[in-house]
């Protein structure tokens, strides 16, 4: 599937399931792998599993499923990795704890190469 298909599939599913502060981090060039991440927020740790399952529902029934998914048995956070795209779907405090957008975000002010001008 093509990589803004599965935005807008994952998006709209995670919407549609009710998820909270869903974000979409482009981390093209900055991880080796995947090209997209999606993060959400769900309500309780049961609902995070059910958003979770969601997703990797909507992939299957677009004959294209997942490479697979991880959670706990309580879990705070679960992924679904889907190649191209992974998506997170966290508790609110894991969330925060996490910060994973934070983490893969780069920053405008960030400090940029300087070429090197003596070999000039």
């Amino acid at each position: 599937m093509e990589l803004n298909a599965a935005i807008e599939l994952v998006t709209k599913t995670l919407d549609d399931g009710k998820a909270r502060d869903i974000q979409v981090i482009d981390v093209t060039g900055l991880a080796s792998f995947t090209d997209c991440m999606v993060v959400a927020t769900g309500t309780s740790t049961t609902h995070v599993k059910a958003l979770g399952g969601m997703v990797e529902q909507a992939f299957k029934e677009a004959n294209d499923p997942c490479l697979g998914a991880e959670s706990g048995p309580q879990p705070e956070w679960m992924l679904v990795d889907h190649g191209n795209i992974v998506v997170h779907v966290m508790t609110e405090q894991a969330r925060a704890y996490y910060s994973l957008e934070k983490l893969w975000q780069v920053k405008d002010d960030a400090p940029k190469p300087v070429a090197d001008s003596s070999h000039a």
